[in-house]
């Protein structure tokens, strides 16, 4: 089969290697039909490099199962599913408790592990989840990214008639646009650069859009609530800017929800960190997409409003490619040659 393997910072060949086999009874072995980039992905290929030489890159993906070992149930050859990329290792303090995004020895397939961006995977039987009829391939392959989105909103007290603001919307944060609704937001800001991840922004159920590059972020917040500021301001670019300003738009009182990465230190000007004192602000971090029962409650959550139609991801699909594309597609995104939305890999070719 083809994979594409990751050798170092910009150093990603497809090549070809063997199909996986059943490595004990509890694995399952799926033939994927779509993979999506993530942008822990795109990070990792332009500045922080593999956490392991030559292994197979990727873990967002849905795909067919072909082969299960003898001891796992609930699945069986030709069932579509998806599957949790994150393996948490069940037995430190942290996993006993339940709350396994916070394992001390936390594990996602494509570092250490080959992961999707493949003809075919090996996984646990457990990480395996059967797809609601109705729910396609493309579409599955979203749901670890949206349920990055959920996981940060169960870490909050949302409620009904609340206001949200989403800092960067690239994939978490659309999806988080989706969730904040699905919660029952009253008003959902988005806040980007690209005028191009708005207009999906606004697709997918922002009701305000605001471009940073052409107005100041926090005073449009303001005039947008009243002067007041959000309930809810979600950070979910990554950037460190992003990562400072992010605490000057909630109400006094109101919560702040980390689900971006930002690669590189954070220096927050007073003026923005003071708020945190002074308004009060409740400040969470969330890592990661799952919770106990493993994978958790955000899966079938996510997979539940897919089959709805409450969560889409076709709006953000802005490039549709094939595994022997994905060298060339890193390569674009990380020079920034073009627009980029969410990138889906289709190893049997691509879909139109």
């Amino acid at each position: 089969m083809k994979g594409a393997k990751i050798y170092g910072i910009r150093d990603i060949r497809v090549e070809e290697c063997p199909i996986p086999e059943l490595k004990t009874v509890n694995d399952v072995i799926i033939k994927i039909k779509a993979a999506g980039f993530c942008g822990s992905d795109i990070s990792r290929y332009g500045k922080l490099g593999p956490h392991t030489a030559g292994a197979i890159f990727g873990h967002e993906f849905a795909g067919v199962v072909v082969e299960t070992g003898e001891s796992v149930t609930g699945l069986q050859p030709g069932d579509a599913v998806t599957a949790c990329p994150t393996a948490p290792c069940f037995t430190c303090e942290y996993c006993l408790q339940g709350k396994h995004a916070r394992c001390e020895t936390l594990q996602v397939i494509g570092a250490r592990e080959d992961g999707a961006f493949a003809e075919y995977i090996r996984l646990p039987g457990r990480n395996v989840l059967k797809l609601p009829e109705g729910v396609d391939f493309e579409t599955a392959a979203g749901v670890e990214p949206a349920c990055v989105a959920l996981h940060g909103f169960y870490r909050t007290n949302i409620q009904a008639g609340d206001t949200v603001a989403v800092l960067g919307v690239g994939p978490v944060g659309l999806f988080a646009v989706q969730c904040a609704n699905l919660f029952g937001a009253a008003k959902v800001i988005a806040i980007d650069i690209f005028d191009e991840k708005l207009a999906i922004a606004k697709e997918l159920g922002a009701d305000l859009c605001v471009n940073s590059q052409q107005m100041d972020a926090v005073k449009a917040v303001k005039e947008l609530t009243d002067g007041k500021g959000v309930t809810i301001a979600v950070e979910s670019a990554g950037n460190p800017f992003t990562s400072a300003q992010v605490f000057s738009l909630p109400q006094k009182g109101g919560t702040v929800v980390f689900m971006g990465i930002p690669y590189g230190d954070v220096p927050v000007a007073r003026d923005h960190f003071e708020k945190i004192v002074r308004n009060e602000l409740t400040v969470l971090g969330s890592w990661n997409a799952i919770s106990s029962p493993y994978p958790g409650k955000e899966w079938q959550t996510a997979l539940h409003f897919m089959k709805e139609g409450k969560i889409r991801v076709k709006p953000m699909v802005t490039h549709r490619i094939t595994l022997d594309e994905i060298p060339e597609t890193f390569e674009k995104i990380y020079k920034r040659d073009t627009f980029f939305g969410k990138v889906m890999v289709f190893p049997e070719g691509k879909e139109e």
